[in-house]
């Protein structure tokens, strides 16, 4: 997986349409990274009131990846041996031109993500780990609105 960064990572995360446990392992690596993504973002969009709103979702895909790590624990049971890399964040690279295109390509994938959570639960035959993708699938387009309001703000700036 080391190969991958962020946003390849996310990629390969929206074709599957089935989340098995190295599926999952991919998954919890994404919203990991997606800290460090909206961290990036708000440090570098020049306005405080969006950055506060960005941090607020990056914040929010660490409890994402806290519930996935729950789901492995449900699906593989105890003799599950947590690989090593788990834990690391993929590089996040951002682009050198931050403009209003890659903001809106940010709502869009949230949106997606929600999409993709609600397909994967769809297909998940354990309640408990078919809530818990469900809650992310909930916060992640309460983040692509997030980020609408961070558009919002820093066009008022403009």
């Amino acid at each position: 997986m080391s190969e991958l960064d962020f946003f390849s990572a996310t990629t390969k995360l929206f074709e599957l349409k089935e989340l098995d446990i190295a599926g999952m392992e991919l998954l919890c690596r994404v919203e990991i990274s997606g800290d460090a993504f909206y961290q990036q973002l708000a440090d570098a969009c020049g306005n405080e009131a969006a950055a506060a709103l960005l941090r607020r979702n990056g914040r929010e895909e660490t409890g994402h990846a806290r519930r996935i790590r729950k789901a492995i624990d449900l699906k593989a049971g105890p003799s599950y041996i947590e690989p090593s890399e788990l834990n690391e964040p993929f590089v996040v690279s951002l682009p050198p031109n931050l403009d209003a295109s890659l903001f809106e390509a940010i709502v869009q994938a949230e949106l997606t993500g929600d999409v993709g959570y609600q397909s994967w639960a769809d297909a998940e035959p354990d309640e408990e780990v078919k809530r818990l993708l469900l809650l992310n699938g909930r916060e992640e387009t309460i983040h692509g609105n997030r980020v609408r309001e961070a558009i919002e703000l820093m066009r008022a700036d403009a």
